[in-house]
């Protein structure tokens, strides 16, 4: 890198450059090359496989898969609103949950989701967001919901049809947050993207083994689930992700 630098190049390209380092030296070294990338500003293409990486280094990002441009754009807009399953199960630690759930009209215009057997009401702030929603009336969607927008029911007063019920699996205490992995009865989304995602984390078999539906939540610190415990998982509604199991692309306007 040394080297490149001396000859004030236009353009820096740096392919998986910290993927033979340990974890310790990798978090140092990702913070040296951002502080020298940015001091010099020269633009970089950095090729990685590595999330963090990408979210932390990059001031934009290009997602592709079997080189077809997914997504590009700002990190955190691509975490946010990712454009379709590939873009939302690969960026992210832990990957976001996916599920099939059915969109029922209780009449109104209100709209729940029914996941396995239990209805999860469409609160008006993510209908007037994703009003393309309506359209699938009948059908089958793709929801999905990051690990940090669900929290143990038992530390927050939310109503029940904001709730699913699930058994708790394992538990990782980080300190910050209680990773918990639970399953519960519902129906898995299987694409040609989240199979190939499995393939590539060597998942493939682990699914096929797995009864039901299998989550990662972040929890409060403060919660006491351990593992088989039957749980209430409380989802924010307003921050669910939906998607057309068609042809994998999100459901917004």
């Amino acid at each position: 890198m040394g080297r490149a630098i001396v000859r004030e190049p236009q353009v820096f390209l740096m392919d998986e450059p910290l993927s033979n380092l340990d974890a310790k030296l990798r978090v140092q070294m990702r913070a040296e090359i951002s502080a020298v990338v940015r001091s010099l500003k020269t633009t970089t293409l950095y090729v990685t496989h590595d999330q963090t990486e990408a979210m932390t280094m990059g001031d934009r990002m290009a997602i592709m898969k079997a080189g077809i441009l997914q997504q590009l754009g700002t990190p955190g807009d691509c975490y946010d609103n990712p454009d379709n399953i590939f873009v939302a199960q690969f960026v992210g630690s832990p990957p976001m949950n996916l599920v099939m759930a059915d969109v029922v009209d209780t009449g109104e215009g209100h709209l729940v989701l029914k996941v396995g057997r239990v209805p999860l009401s469409v609160p008006p702030a993510l209908l007037e967001a994703k009003p393309a929603l309506r359209n699938f009336v009948g059908r089958k969607v793709v929801m999905g919901v990051r690990s940090e927008d669900m929290e143990d029911a038992a530390l927050r007063d939310v109503p029940g049809d904001q709730r699913l019920q699930g058994t708790v699996t394992l538990t990782e205490a980080l300190g910050s947050e209680i990773v918990v992995h639970f399953t519960f009865d519902a129906d898995r989304v299987e694409t040609a993207d989240t199979k190939l995602l499995a393939k590539e984390a060597g998942e493939e078999e682990l699914h096929t083994l797995t009864q039901g539906v299998k989550w990662v939540a972040s929890f409060a610190p403060r919660s006491r689930v351990h593992a088989g415990n039957t749980i209430e998982i409380a989802v924010d509604m307003e921050r669910i992700h939906l998607f057309d199991p068609e042809n994998s692309n999100a459901i917004r306007s």
